[in-house]
């Protein structure tokens, strides 16, 4: 295992300054993801702790030594990669040791560690197999595994599972969950996914242009995000957002409600509006109404729910849950 420190990290594309003053530490044995959406500079952070890209500005520590000079290779980590990068001439097996077997790793030694992984990641059978005859999620366990054979002392992913289709995403989801407890490792993982950072994350690290916006537990960022952006970005459906002043509030404030805090039916409420949609999910049911000057509402409700489209509807929000913002976006 190992600590992770970033220190003042800076980083520009001649005149683009995509990531600007990223200061975080990892402890031990953390499972720490960033999440953000698309250009947010995520990706560019995790290259840089890897040692594929070089910081404009600032440092990167590991256990306490500063790594900015040293190559991916010295830098004891392990990388697993969307795109899986396997090679299809190789076995599964071969994949799996052949950076062992270039690092000049004594032969009973590269079994033994491709036997413990692959035994890991249930890969025994498709040891003989070359990636062409896997699925997507068999290849991205081989990619793992490969990275677990180098007994790295930090685990970095970049999106591995953007690949997959959203069974496999889940069933491997949880397989890295899995993994995680049994190596006790230190990992950071980058995902668009707000999903994936709230069900794996010790902590989760919310990432907007190049910025830090909050680092906290999943819960935390849940309950008590910092500002509009991780309000609407954590949770799905993504939070509501309402003029503080439709609900007797101050004008330019806004109030934010998650959907799973509305309640929907008859008797006075907060707001009134017309079901414009509804999707019933089973387990779940979404209803959308149009709340005129607020907007259009989602609320999530738990079980069968069935609303008549263009009916009418009162709603009424729990007073504790709802969350105030200045007219900055600043959580208050």
């Amino acid at each position: 295992m190992a600590s992770l420190q970033l220190r003042g990290i800076g980083k520009s594309f001649g005149p683009v300054e995509v990531l600007k003053d990223i200061n975080l530490s990892v402890d031990d044995g953390e499972f720490v993801v960033f999440v953000g959406p698309s250009g947010c500079g995520k990706s560019t952070l995790l290259r840089i702790i890897a040692g594929l890209e070089d910081a404009s500005a600032g440092s990167v520590l590991i256990d306490g030594d500063t790594v900015n000079a040293r190559t991916p290779t010295e830098r004891g980590i392990a990388m697993v990669f969307q795109t899986y990068a396997l090679y299809p001439h190789l076995t599964v097996r071969n994949n799996m040791s052949l950076g062992l077997k270039q690092a000049g790793t004594p032969k009973p030694e590269i079994t033994e560690r491709v036997a413990k992984a692959s035994a890991m990641l249930s890969l025994d059978e498709y040891l003989d197999r070359r990636p062409a005859e896997l699925s997507g999620g068999q290849r991205q366990r081989v990619a793992i595994g490969r990275a677990i054979v180098r007994e790295p002392t930090l685990f970095l992913f970049d999106e591995p599972l953007s690949n997959l289709d959203a069974a496999l995403r889940v069933n491997t989801r949880l397989e890295i969950a899995i993994l995680r407890r049994k190596l006790s490792a230190t990992m950071v993982y980058v995902t668009h996914d707000q999903t994936e950072a709230m069900t794996l994350a010790d902590r989760i690290v919310v990432l907007n242009q190049g910025r830090i916006e909050q680092i906290g537990s999943p819960m935390e960022l849940y309950r008590n995000p910092a500002n509009k952006f991780v309000a609407g970005f954590i949770g799905s459906p993504r939070m509501n957002f309402i003029d503080a002043s439709l609900l007797g509030g101050t004008e330019g404030d806004t109030c934010g409600i998650r959907p799973e805090h509305i309640t929907v039916g008859a008797g006075t409420g907060d707001l009134q509006g017309v079901v414009s949609h509804l999707e019933q999910l089973g387990g779940d049911t979404n209803l959308y109404l149009d709340c005129g000057d607020a907007g259009l509402l989602t609320c999530r409700l738990f079980g069968e729910h069935t609303f008549a489209i263009n009916s009418r509807q009162n709603v009424r929000f729990d007073p504790s849950r709802v969350v105030r913002f200045d007219r900055d976006g600043r959580a208050v």
